[in-house]
């Protein structure tokens, strides 16, 4: 296995709910206390450290006397409600043990949606950084149904690291890292390392939950995409392995280790292609495509064959080929309903199709973002 070049000064932990709880089902303070203890040994080594975590909704479960995870959004939000605080305190507690401060930070899908929100979120993480606390940032479940439904603490974290521009993000889970297969059976090899995303390595994952948390592989792998396109590491690792943390830091072999491209996406370019999520999709012909991958040039209107979705003026479109391969990620400058009018149309004749032409490009390629 390749060891990374440099050891990493930024790092993201990520931890879900099963990593958190004891086999009761109740919030395991020895779990939460042994991750804290290792999460100060970083810090107290000059590096910066952010924590995603899970678990509010099982501790307000507990503190309510539910039994099993409510089905229904309202009691959701009740135990979100009622646990977020009851999981603060207990890391409050356990950091300040260390001396070090830690900061609640809750976000929506729509903090990474919108730029400006995404761009506040990331000066706030910077400034923590620089009084020298550690962030913990959890789903707001409390007022954000969709995350509930998906739990997205998987993608959460993956946009946390690209946002702070991690070195590593840490996956912890009850799981030792990427299989070649079921898990279960004996003649399943742990896959050490991943250096590119393929269809076979997403066919790998599993997409079955834990008992307390409901995240899985796929959503994993997704949020290696996420991480790997925008220049970090990622490990997935069972959390509790001894040290899992340290050892992961410091380079050891480690879970499944995925390795990052060299050359990551500008931070425009992360926002653009994972920030929000896609309103329609666009298929481009042959000659468009060509114009896009190898020559890096703007999506025309010329090229389109077909769109497809409702979707406004700046929203996030896929841009795929005539066989249904995404090859792009745009935000578009015209709406669907005018694109439709439009396509396979020169630049030239815009203005006397709509009687107004606002931009030469369907997708300028600033905006669009290729490989993902």
């Amino acid at each position: 296995m390749k060891h990374r070049d440099k050891t990493p000064s930024r790092i993201v932990v990520k931890v879900g709910t099963s990593s958190l709880v004891s086999d009761r089902g109740s919030l395991d303070r020895d779990k939460m206390a042994n991750l804290v203890d290792q999460l100060a040994t970083l810090k107290k080594q000059g590096r910066d450290v952010v924590l995603v975590t899970s678990g509010a909704i099982r501790a307000g479960m507990e503190r309510l006397g539910i039994s099993e995870r409510p089905r229904n959004i309202p009691d959701q939000q009740a135990s979100a409600a009622v646990g977020q605080s009851l999981l603060m305190r207990t890391y409050t507690e356990l950091f300040s043990e260390h001396g070090i401060v830690c900061a609640q930070v809750l976000v929506t899908r729509d903090d990474f949606r919108d730029r400006v929100r995404y761009l506040n979120a990331r000066n706030t993480m910077h400034t923590l950084f620089r009084f020298g606390c550690v962030p913990i940032v959890n789903e707001n479940d409390t007022v954000a149904t969709e995350e509930i439904r998906f739990e997205e603490n998987d993608t959460l974290s993956a946009l946390v690291a690209a946002c702070v521009d991690a070195d590593l993000l840490l996956n912890l889970s009850d799981v030792d890292g990427l299989y070649d297969g079921d898990p279960g059976l004996e003649s399943a090899r742990l896959v050490k390392e991943v250096t590119r995303i393929t269809p076979e390595i997403e066919s790998l994952a599993r997409a079955g939950a834990g008992s307390y948390g409901s995240g899985g592989m796929r959503a994993k792998i997704e949020a290696a995409k996420i991480a790997t396109n925008s220049g970090v590491e990622m490990v997935i690792a069972r959390a509790s392995r001894p040290n899992v943390i340290l050892d992961a830091v410091a380079g050891a072999d480690v879970g499944t280790r995925f390795v990052s491209r060299a050359s990551g996406l500008s931070h425009r370019k992360r926002w653009i292609a994972f920030g929000s999520r896609v309103k329609g999709s666009l298929t481009i012909n042959e000659g468009a495509r060509k114009m896009l991958v190898e020559q890096g040039k703007s999506l025309l209107a010329v090229g389109i064959v077909g769109c497809d979705g409702s979707f406004a003026v700046g929203d996030l479109v896929a841009v795929v080929d005539e066989n249904g391969r995404q090859i792009a990620r745009g935000l578009a400058n015209y709406a669907a309903t005018e694109i439709k009018l439009i396509q396979g149309k020169r630049s030239t004749e815009i203005e006397k199709i709509l009687g107004y032409k606002d931009f030469d490009e369907v997708i300028h390629r600033d905006n669009l973002v290729l490989g993902v």
